[in-house]
């Protein structure tokens, strides 16, 4: 564990992330997906992890207005413009959340909507929601693990491509 300090210097106690080996399966599979398909999927990633954001900072809408402004641009309803912002606010949030897991959580909203406008960012809002449910101590949906939420957005990744879970 390594110790970091906020703004304000409050010292944070800091887990090392080791992602799930379904990580890499992710990324390959995903790399070839049309944009709105990737935000669409990234915003379904970052939700699964939402509560824990939510319960450390309730009444801070910002990240679910990111998750939410990334599916209205993957509907074709917002620009890429409105849904960065919101990805930028998401990202503020996460500033100020103070709390590893709610932190991530808001990353990985941030990132979700950040796809409108960069496709990479969708990996990113998948691994932050992962980094979520390392950081927190209860469950998060389908486990509170890294390789319990790997393989559920690998679920997701197969849904999506009409293929069946092996």
């Amino acid at each position: 564990m390594r110790i970091h300090h906020d703004a304000e210097g409050t010292e944070l106690n800091t887990i090392k992330f080791k992602d799930a080996k379904r990580g890499k399966d992710i990324i390959n599979a995903v790399k070839h997906w049309e944009q709105r398909t990737l935000v669409a999927w990234a915003a379904d990633c970052a939700e699964q992890v939402l509560p824990l954001f939510e319960q450390q900072v309730p009444g801070d809408d910002r990240p679910r207005r990111a998750i939410e402004a990334g599916r209205a641009w993957s509907r074709k309803e917002v620009s890429m413009s409105e849904a960065r912002k919101a990805a930028f606010a998401a990202h503020a949030a996460a500033r100020d959340a103070g709390n590893e897991a709610a932190t991530a959580a808001a990353r990985a909203a941030g990132h979700a909507a950040a796809t409108s406008h960069v496709t990479g960012h969708a990996i990113h809002a998948a691994t932050y929601a992962a980094k979520a449910a390392a950081y927190s101590s209860g469950a998060v949906g389908p486990g509170d693990t890294v390789e319990a939420i790997r393989e559920w957005q690998y679920q997701l990744v197969l849904e999506r491509e009409g293929k069946v879970s092996t």
